[in-house]
């Protein structure tokens, strides 16, 4: 038996030595991984068309080049869509009427009043006239805060483009201290131009300095509060959508209007200086156009504000001279 099977092996090596090889060799290795990876032509295909493709073309099948994505600079990534927007408008009115509604049942006097009486009397309550404004700017606050940062987990300040003062041209300053002068330089042109406009009298914004208490929160409001509210509702959310949707210019120039709409009724509608905050809009978001921060805008606002607070300390002899008062 050990004979035997000595025999076999013998001949089962004989066998293999005279048998083909079933081992493709390297170059029949490399040459079958080049067929199935790529592309075969044919030869009279001087433009290197696939088989497919050509099959595809034959069939009459259009076959058109891939287009990647539209991309958007740093400033101008956001998270929200115009369907956001349509709820944050919506959220923004109902609220704004709620707060009011509710202020007003609560500190309307208990006895008839018309309705010019009722509008002063609440002008009077700096409860009304300022914190409705502060709960409205909290609850517009709030709304961006769950819907862009806690459901969304982005960082709440830069989602809305508040980074640091790194201007992307190099014609823009990079001092903080620049933008805030700018912004008080800007007040002051502005009132050497409204003040040959004829504009009408006992306007809102013109009652509220009527009543010292409302005047001084009033002032507070817009130097502490307004520029930074303002400036992540105009710059950081509204401006980047615009941008995206219609291009810069046009953005810049919408979003300026809507920041001159938003004052018309401090205003009294009145056209002449509704026009000209709309400009003062347009400067600002022309700013966080070209940094590419909101920062730089608020440093505008803040100065904006903070010249007309000032002139309106000194005119008032610290608040204690009101105007309309004997």
């Amino acid at each position: 038996m050990a004979g035997e099977g000595a025999e076999t092996r013998i001949n089962m090596s004989e066998y293999e030595e005279d048998s083909p090889s079933l081992t493709p060799g390297p170059s029949e290795t490399s040459k079958g991984h080049s067929s199935a990876s790529e592309p075969t032509t044919e030869p009279d295909n001087p433009l290197g068309r696939t088989q497919n493709q050509k099959s595809q073309q034959d069939m009459g099948i259009a076959t058109l080049p891939y287009s990647p994505a539209k991309t958007y600079p740093e400033d101008l990534q956001i998270s929200w869509s115009w369907a956001h927007f349509i709820v944050f408008v919506a959220y923004g009115f109902i609220s704004l009427v709620l707060i009011q509604g509710v202020l007003a049942t609560v500190y309307a006097p208990h006895r008839r009043m018309s309705t010019k009486q009722l509008e002063e009397y609440l002008i009077s309550k700096p409860e009304f006239a300022i914190g409705s404004m502060l709960l409205w700017y909290a609850a517009i606050f709030f709304f961006l805060y769950v819907t862009l940062s806690v459901l969304r987990g982005h960082i709440f300040w830069r989602t809305l483009g508040w980074r640091k003062l790194i201007p992307m041209s190099a014609e823009m300053p990079k001092s903080p201290l620049a933008y805030l002068f700018a912004g008080a330089g800007l007040s002051f042109f502005v009132a050497l131009a409204t003040a040959s406009m004829k504009s009408p009298e006992h306007t809102p914004i013109e009652e509220l300095f009527k009543y010292r208490q409302t005047a001084i929160m009033f002032v507070a409001m817009a130097v502490l509060v307004a520029p930074l509210v303002e400036e992540t509702l105009f710059r950081g959310y509204l401006y980047p959508m615009f941008a995206r949707a219609f291009g810069i210019g046009p953005a810049i120039l919408l979003t300026g209007l809507l920041f001159g709409l938003m004052h018309g009724a401090q205003l009294g509608w009145t056209w002449s200086l509704v026009a000209m905050l709309t400009t003062v809009g347009v400067v600002f978001t022309l700013v966080r156009a070209r940094t590419g921060t909101v920062f730089a805008s608020f440093l505008m606002h803040l100065g904006y504000n903070g010249l007309i607070s000032a002139a309106a300390l000194v005119s008032t002899h610290g608040f204690t001279k009101m105007p309309g008062k004997m």
